[in-house]
């Protein structure tokens, strides 16, 4: 059984004797007058952070063509458009009329009249004349309209306004639909604009509901719950200030990974503090004491964890793309600024609050045996006990189970169409369906090919040659160079559509004269570059994060055997998440994955998996400093057993709320992250790891010796958490 005996206050604890930042730190943050110094701090940061927040979605870059590297030819075909055919800040929309019977007069007549407003009212260059099917059952008009890369409003407020004029006094069971590029930023507009503050939301919710069922308290889940939604104002707030003055790319895939991440990690970092400042107040009477050692205590897993994932995240800084190279900063900025709040502010809160805030379970000064400690440790008090007799059965049969889902890596499938990237109808995949279904697939999104001029001729030659190629044309020619356009048999958003532009690369680059010169853009050639710069990022930053979060290992636990441990299992956990993740996502229908999803995925699993073998390790490493290996081990898998369980569940779930944007990237996303931190929590932290450590043995500390370490001056093992480890 667990015994928790009280803890005087020894030479090391006394806050006249303590030397060095960290006791002073947690003086500082739990001191009698000092705690209202911190609580000013932060009320100021609050306050310019609050306002400054609710303006990062303002600096939000989520222009496609930003995210590539400036090497891809997608991008330098942009940079052409942009320099020499005026097509800056522009995006083509595509309005599609359909009619099952065929297309009346009264339709031919309202698709002419909509030509013509369109061209006075919204476009900002030549509308199109109108494209017949040879079925003559539908229509279409291409024409570009204006776009802002610092105010997405621009482009959903002209498509907004297209809308009304194509849909007002249409004939009766004509079908129009606008897709093109234009329509589909329109419709992934709509489906995030008004999320930021509903997710935020629903994340605070779920956090709310697992706090009120971990802490069974009405009033104590209210603290850390207000401590991590300031945080995250104030971390948006920095971030916003990078994005508008220091050129920080910001998108909304970092702003809602922003997010959920403060929320979700600032949570953990919230019920890591409180479990310890609970256990010390059963050994101390006053609760200053109770909260400087909690801090004093927590703050060496705490701190590595923060390091260990702002250091992996800012790795991404190193990514071929401008969206991951913003990722990483962002994020960073995120972890800094919870782990800031968490271990001052938190603790200021508490302090000032006083005991009653644990009503009705409020822990007692104890000067016997803490029965109330014991109590709750009793569950993993069994589980650990289970570990001890069973090592090597319970880890290898953690490694099957892990190495099983892990094959399910087999069924990933890679590169997502424009229709399935939603989880609801919208209005650009069904106007592309209506033009693969009368028309060439490639209508809605011709290729983009600049080429020197005096080349165009070969070019358009050669690109008419060209496998999946239903047609090519020369547009116009300006300052020495000419731009074609080719229509694709498939749809520009297909793996069979990317084949074609690889195809005609290939070709202009054989063709005689400058044709080598040429570049091919346009949507495919974009979604075709980004997937390649992908699997560069893939090959460069995977070594590289586990580089980092190696080092951080070994600085934190001293040792070098088991930090190599370590990584291979959260490795194997994340092979084990993506096959789990990949099989869930065929069962609900949405099997194929956009390839970031990887990246991003190894980034936060092996970055969050680590965070908490770091919280179980190096509580084993003090406990293993105190009696040796076997009973350390155990012991610190009792004590961390409860908190760490509670912390993986309220991130899972935390990150299952981006289910609620209606995007499948968003969806597998949090699912895959959901799954990964499961499995790290109850299988990988719970069972693997420490029933490892008993299999190798102290040898998993070396070249470190820690059971043969003195403990601190006055601190013994009967003074700390004792656990019944058994036979």
């Amino acid at each position: 059984m667990t015994t928790l005996r009280p803890r005087k206050i020894t030479r090391s604890d006394n806050p006249n004797t303590q030397t060095g930042f960290l006791p002073r730190y947690a003086t500082l943050v739990s001191g009698r007058r000092s705690k209202w110094a911190v609580l000013l701090i932060w009320f100021v940061l609050i306050a310019a952070g609050g306002s400054l927040a609710a303006k990062l979605g303002d600096v939000q870059d989520n222009d496609p063509e930003t995210w590539l590297p400036s090497s891809a030819q997608s991008t330098q075909a942009v940079e052409l458009a942009e320099k020499y055919f005026a097509d800056k800040d522009s995006s083509t929309a595509v309005v599609v009329y359909a009619r099952t019977g065929g297309l009346t007069a009264a339709d031919r007549e309202k698709i002419a009249a909509d030509r013509g407003t369109l061209q006075g009212d919204v476009a900002v260059g030549d509308v199109s004349e109108p494209q017949v099917s040879a079925d003559g059952k539908a229509a279409f008009l291409s024409y570009p309209l204006r776009t802002s890369p610092s105010d997405n409003a621009v482009l959903t407020d002209a498509v907004g306004t297209s809308e009304d004029i194509v849909k007002e006094n249409a004939p009766d069971g004509l079908d129009i639909r606008i897709a093109g590029e234009a329509g589909s930023v329109r419709d992934f507009a709509e489906v995030y604009s008004g999320m930021d503050g509903a997710l935020l939301g629903a994340a605070l919710a779920v956090v709310a509901v697992l706090l009120l069922l971990t802490y069974r308290s009405p009033v104590l889940w209210l603290v850390p719950l207000l401590t991590v939604f300031l945080a995250s104002q104030v971390a948006s707030g920095v971030v916003y200030l990078l994005a508008e003055h220091a050129g920080l790319l910001v998108n909304g895939l970092s702003a809602y990974i922003l997010m959920i991440l403060c929320v979700g990690v600032g949570t953990d970092y919230a019920l890591l503090l409180i479990a310890r400042y609970r256990e010390e107040l059963h050994r101390h009477e006053d609760r200053h004491d109770a909260m400087r050692i909690a801090v004093r205590h927590s703050m060496p897993a705490l701190t590595a964890s923060a390091a260990t994932v702002a250091l992996a995240t800012l790795c991404l800084v190193f990514g071929s793309m401008n969206s991951t190279r913003g990722l990483g900063p962002v994020v960073a900025i995120g972890i800094a600024v919870v782990f800031a709040a968490m271990t001052s502010l938190l603790p200021a809160l508490l302090v000032i609050l006083g005991r009653w805030t644990f009503w009705p379970f409020v822990p007692r000064h104890t000067p016997g045996p803490a029965a109330g400690v014991e109590k709750e440790h009793g569950t993993w008090a069994r589980v650990a006990r289970a570990v001890g007799r069973r090592p090597r059965l319970i880890w290898a049969a953690s490694l099957g189970v892990l190495a099983l889902l892990a094959l399910g890596t087999t069924t990933v499938q890679t590169g997502q169409t424009q229709a399935e990237q939603f989880t609801k109808t919208v209005d650009s995949v069904e106007g592309q369906r209506l033009l693969a279904a009368h028309f060439p697939a490639g209508s809605a999104a011709p290729a983009d090919i600049y080429v020197p001029a005096e080349a165009a001729d070969a070019a358009l030659r050669a690109v008419q040659d060209v496998t999946g190629v239903e047609s090519a044309a020369t547009q116009r020619t300006a300052g020495g160079w000419t731009h074609l356009t080719a229509v694709f048999e498939d749809a520009p958003d297909t793996t069979a559509a990317q084949d074609t532009v690889e195809r005609m690369r290939t070709a202009l680059d054989k063709a005689p004269g400058d044709s080598a010169d040429a570049v091919v853009g346009g949507q495919t050639a974009i979604a075709l570059d980004t997937a390649d710069a992908q699997r560069d990022e893939e090959m460069l930053l995977i070594p590289l994060i586990l580089a980092v979060v190696l080092l951080m290992l070994v600085l934190v636990l001293r040792a070098v055997v088991a930090p190599l441990v370590l990584l291979a299992s959260v490795v194997l956990s994340y092979a084990a998440a993506v096959g789990a993740a990949s099989l869930l996502f065929h069962a609900i229908d949405y099997p194929r994955i956009d390839r970031g999803l990887l990246l991003i995925g190894f980034l936060f699993l092996v970055a969050l998996g680590v965070d908490y073998t770091i919280f179980l390790m190096a509580r084993a490493r003090e406990e293993v400093r105190l009696r040796g290996h076997r009973e350390g081990i155990l012991t610190g898998l009792t004590v961390t057993g409860g908190v760490i369980t509670s912390a993986g569940v309220v991130l899972a779930a935390t990150f299952c709320v981006l289910a609620a944007i209606p995007t499948v990237a968003s969806l597998q996303q949090g699912l895959l992250i959901a799954i990964g931190i499961l499995l790290d929590t109850f299988l990988v932290r719970s069972l693997l790891i420490p029933a490892l450590s008993l299999g190798i043995g102290a040898r998993i500390w070396r070249p470190g010796h820690p059971e043969d370490e003195a403990p601190p001056p006055g601190e013994r093992p009967s003074q700390t958490a004792r656990v019944d480890v058994g036979a």
